[in-house]
């Protein structure tokens, strides 16, 4: 079995450095071709078996494996691809100039259209042109921001009373957000949080993450966020990058703990919440700087069910969807190294659980508790907070 590599602090990359890299490619490719020898791009491998975790480290990393593109009939067109591509990206970076995938793809598609040299590289759709900039990505081992291409995600509904964020734009200007002015409105992070400094009016006691944005907006609408120095954070099902990178700053800058609060699901467990806390195999590259390795599972717990009494609900295999989410759950309990490592081994005790006795909770259940209480929601999430009813 291949050993975990050694990992290191990443340095995140300024302008000029992509510029160099990517110039360094293309005079790479060039040289080779001039040499009469095939030009070969090589991409780190971004699957779960190129995966390792390690609890020191908190997050999953990318092994030694490579995908590799020679030169060739059959990959001339993606090679081709990749450095028009590079191409748009690097004057993007050059002139300061930021779009989505979805933006780059019609700037593919128009520069096509009016150059017809062009035309065996055109794009069908956005999925093609999505791949060659994640195959970049991975082959320079850059962020997708680092090149100006954003996702259209945001970082996440968050609501405080203490929280201060000051934003230092692409043009150098700093804006300042007070969130207790923003009453029952939340702020919305947008695309890069590490170009933000977090500061505080007064001690923050923990940070809250909801899986659902609905619930957040319930909780902070009952006054939440007054009763409590917190940060709240309504995360909209799987998190995005925005989410994640938003987290994980709260987490490296405020150093408060932090904690999920989510479904009782295979989906949840696996999809959601090991993807805050440790990332995901699909961004091996990114996950240092966005995943939250110190948020703690807090709920719904299998307990909780039992010791609240509350409504929960056969998962129906005939289900798709229900099915594929059990399906990839036994998959990570036998191949995913986040579950196979012995620190989280409560949480493998609870997807162990989920897929043995085929039931699923919803986190609205704590209302049925008392529904004429309409803090009941609440008091619960406090008291498992104060009691350390959670998993770390």
């Amino acid at each position: 079995m291949a050993k975990s590599p050694i990992v290191t602090k990443r340095i995140r990359k300024n302008d000029t450095e992509i510029i160099r890299m990517g110039r360094e490619l293309c005079e790479r490719m060039l040289a080779d071709l001039e040499r009469a020898k095939r030009p070969l791009l090589q991409a780190t491998k971004c699957a779960l078996d190129n995966s390792f975790y390690n609890a020191k480290v908190g997050y999953l990393t990318p092994g030694s494996k490579k995908v590799s593109s020679e030169l060739n009939v059959s990959s001339v067109k993606k090679i081709s691809r990749a450095i028009f591509m590079l191409e748009i990206l690097l004057r993007n970076v050059e002139i300061s100039n930021i779009n989505t995938k979805r933006e780059l793809y019609y700037v593919a598609k128009g520069l096509v259209k009016h150059e017809a040299m062009l035309r065996p590289l055109d794009f069908q759709d956005q999925d093609e042109s999505d791949s060659v900039i994640d195959f970049l990505c991975e082959m320079m081992e850059a962020y997708r921001e680092e090149f100006n291409c954003v996702a259209d995600d945001r970082g996440g509904q968050t609501y405080s009373k203490q929280l201060i964020v000051q934003e230092t734009e692409l043009d150098g200007n700093v804006a300042t957000v007070d969130l207790s002015t923003l009453g029952t409105a939340p702020y919305q992070p947008r695309n890069r949080p590490q170009n933000l400094q977090l500061s505080t009016r007064s001690k923050v006691d923990f940070c809250l993450v909801i899986e659902s944005q609905g619930t957040a907006n319930t909780l902070v609408a009952n006054g939440f966020t007054k009763r409590h120095n917190c940060i709240l954070i309504g995360a909209q099902g799987v998190p995005s990058n925005a989410v994640r990178g938003w987290v994980r700053l709260i987490q490296e800058q405020l150093s408060i703990p932090l904690y999920f609060f989510g479904d009782l699901d295979a989906y949840t467990m696996q999809n959601i919440f090991r993807t805050l806390k440790a990332g995901s195999a699909a961004s091996l590259i990114r996950n240092s700087d966005f995943c939250a390795p110190e948020v703690k599972f807090l709920g719904v717990l299998p307990e909780d069910i039992k010791k609240y009494d509350l409504v929960d609900y056969p998962v129906k295999e005939n289900d798709v969807q229900e099915a594929r989410a059990l399906k990839k759950a036994r998959d990570a309990l036998a191949n995913d190294p986040f579950f196979k490592d012995k620190r989280n081994k409560e949480l493998k005790a609870v997807l162990e659980w989920l897929v043995k006795n085929k039931r699923r909770c919803e986190q609205q259940a704590f209302i049925s508790v008392d529904p004429r209480d309409p803090q009941m929601m609440e008091k619960i999430i406090i008291d498992k907070i104060k009691s350390g009813v959670y998993i770390e």
